[in-house]
């Protein structure tokens, strides 16, 4: 188990509780952030191409979000394993999951790359509905390419989530700041080129005594190079990622980070994979139907328009930069709660996440307001010169933006009952929260009582009421704090979402956080 005064871990099962979890979030807020900023900085640049290429992007993510959750969800049982061995302080156990997790998410990724790249051509049209042709030729350009480093996406993924239950927050966060940083710096050059490029104009103004605007004729007259539109940006993120995921790997088999792992390790083992599968398959399938949920919302935004589908793109871009303290908070609630259960520490698991609602309800307090008085500046950096979209997304902002708290309040008491190891009960809320009051009222809304673009957004203001009142009921009244760890695998309860008194599910963010 990490000491209480290591660099890099923190032992959240003894002592004061609120500043380790808040140490321990800060840092995943941080690595969330520099995650939103490499979407961010595509939407900017890609922006300057027009509304098609802003919707391409609106059109690829849905699918490109399906694809990767469906593997990416089996990290989280990477962090549960080690969270919970870490807290029962087998080391070896620790090691041996870490390697296991690593070697069976990558043969995972593999499959689902290969397969993404296939159906891109034939399933984002459909997912495009009244969209125009070129916007859903490039959705189809840039999705291809990023399955085809979604291997490096995937390790990285990986390299956080075992991180993460160990303790170690600072070290992705490090790294996933250097990938941004790289990130950005290729976005304008590969997506616009030398020409038209607003980065050297721009540059002008800086007291460096250089002709920028000059500078990008000559480079343009040289190479001829317009960029890759689109495509540039995919392949931006592709190469950053790529790098973050080799230096993160190679990090953890140097044992330089407290996780000492051999490739010996990285044999599988059947009943080391059936427990990552057994805990993993749940939040896959969660975050799988997430991001299938999303790619319904958006076909259902299709349905009332191109500018609607635009302003849903970039309002659940904006999101993802608002609701970071919620992914922050629940990232560090699960290893709180994985931690604790696995020193036995039932109560303490139970602050845990008493003490993130209370962190949420009063930064998303303020955040509501801030982002209903600022909507429309909001949007318009992302899309100018683009009035209907606009003024879309700044109703969206305006009807969603009071229902923050809400959603925080879900994100963190759900991510408990996820690292307790009960991600059955997870997936049935999350489901629930997407499938089961958000799909079929958007889809009334707009179609039986035509409020067109608004019924999406109080469709989605209206999930986030409903999911945060049926966690809220389960947490108090439900049986989801049993570990998953044991002398051996027959001693692993069996999960919350199986027994008698389950909650029904009655249907299926972000991952997911997206709306």
């Amino acid at each position: 188990m990490p000491d209480s005064d290591d660099a890099r871990g923190h032992n959240l099962t003894e002592g004061p509780l609120l500043k380790p979890l808040i140490l321990l979030s800060l840092p995943i807020v941080a690595s969330q952030l520099m995650q939103v900023m490499y979407n961010l900085a595509d939407t900017f640049w890609v922006g300057r191409l027009g509304q098609s290429a802003v919707t391409a992007l609106s059109l690829s993510l849905p699918f490109v979000f399906l694809m990767i959750s469906l593997g990416g969800g089996l990290t989280v049982a990477g962090t549960v394993l080690v969270s919970q061995n870490t807290g029962a302080g087998n080391t070896e156990q620790v090691r041996h999951v870490a390697g296991q997790t690593i070697a069976f998410v990558s043969l995972v990724s593999v499959g689902l790359a290969a397969i993404g790249f296939v159906l891109s051509p034939y399933l984002l049209p459909l997912i495009g509905g009244s969209a125009d042709p070129e916007a859903i030729s490039l959705a189809v350009e840039y999705t291809r390419v990023i399955f085809v480093g979604v291997v490096f996406m995937f390790g990285f993924f990986v390299f956080q989530a075992l991180l993460r239950g160990y303790g170690d927050t600072m070290t992705p966060m490090y790294l996933m700041g250097a990938s941004v940083v790289l990130n950005i710096l290729l976005d304008p050059f590969l997506i616009l080129g030398f020409q038209d490029n607003l980065l050297f104009p721009l540059a002008d103004s800086l007291p460096v005594g250089v002709d920028f605007t000059a500078m990008q004729a000559q480079l343009y007259a040289a190479t001829g190079f317009e960029g890759f539109g689109v495509v540039g940006a995919a392949v931006a993120t592709v190469f950053s990622r790529g790098v973050a995921a080799i230096i993160g790997l190679g990090l953890l088999f140097s044992g330089r980070l407290g996780i000492t792992i051999s490739l010996s390790d990285l044999w599988l083992d059947p009943e080391t994979v059936r427990k990552i599968v057994e805990i993993g398959t749940p939040t896959a399938a969660e975050q799988g139907a997430n991001s299938l949920a999303y790619t319904v919302m958006t076909s259902l935004a299709a349905l009332v328009s191109g500018p609607a589908v635009a302003a849903y793109g970039v309002g659940n871009r904006i999101n993802t930069l608002v609701f970071l303290p919620a992914v922050g908070l629940a990232r560090g609630t699960e290893t709180a709660v994985g931690q604790n259960l696995g020193a036995e520490e039932t109560e303490r698991a139970k602050r845990a996440v008493m003490l993130s609602t209370g962190i949420v309800v009063a930064v998303f307090g303020l955040v509501s307001v801030l982002v209903f008085v600022f909507a429309r500046p909001l949007v318009a950096v992302f899309v100018p010169g683009e009035p209907v979209v606009i003024e879309l997304g700044t109703g969206y902002f305006q009807i969603i933006g009071p229902t923050y708290v809400f959603m925080g309040l879900f994100q963190v008491v759900n991510a408990g009952f996820r690292g307790a190891g009960s991600t059955r009960t997870a997936m049935v809320f999350s489901m629930v929260s997407q499938w089961g009051v958000r799909i079929p009222p958007t889809y009334l809304l707009i179609t039986a009582f035509g409020f067109a673009a608004s019924g999406v957004w109080w469709g989605i203001a209206f999930s986030h009421i409903a999911a945060a009142l049926v966690v809220g009921v389960w947490y108090f009244y439900g049986s989801w704090t049993d570990n998953v760890i044991g002398e051996d695998d027959d001693d692993a309860p069996t999960d919350a979402a199986e027994s008698d008194d389950a909650p029904v599910a009655t249907e299926g963010s972000d991952p997911s956080t997206d709306d």
